[in-house]
C-alpha cells in the first residue's frame, strides 16, 4: 500500500474557515427562515419549533454539500 502524502495544513486551514463561515452562514440564515415562516403564519410554539428546526436541517445539508465541492478544490492531502 502506497504510503499517504502528509496534509496539507495550508489547505486545512482555509477548509476550517470556510465551513465555520459558510455554515454559520447557511444554519443561521435557514434557521432565520424557519422562524420568519412560523411568525408570519402564526404557528403555535411547538410547531415553530419543528420548523425551526427542519429549516436548520435544510442548512446543514446545503453545508455539507458545499464542503463537498470544496474538498475537490481544495485536497487535504497532496
Amino acid at each position: 500500500m502506497p504510503a499517504r502524502p502528509p496534509i496539507n495544513m495550508a489547505n486545512a486551514s482555509t477548509l476550517l474557515a470556510v465551513a465555520v463561515l459558510v455554515g454559520t452562514e447557511f444554519i443561521g440564515a435557514s434557521w432565520a427562515a424557519g422562524w420568519a415562516l412560523a411568525g408570519f403564519y402564526g404557528f403555535p410554539p411547538l410547531l415553530a419549533h419543528i420548523t425551526e428546526a427542519a429549516f436548520s436541517l435544510i442548512g446543514v445539508v446545503l453545508l455539507v454539500y458545499f464542503m463537498r465541492v470544496a474538498l475537490r478544490s481544495e485536497p487535504l492531502r497532496g
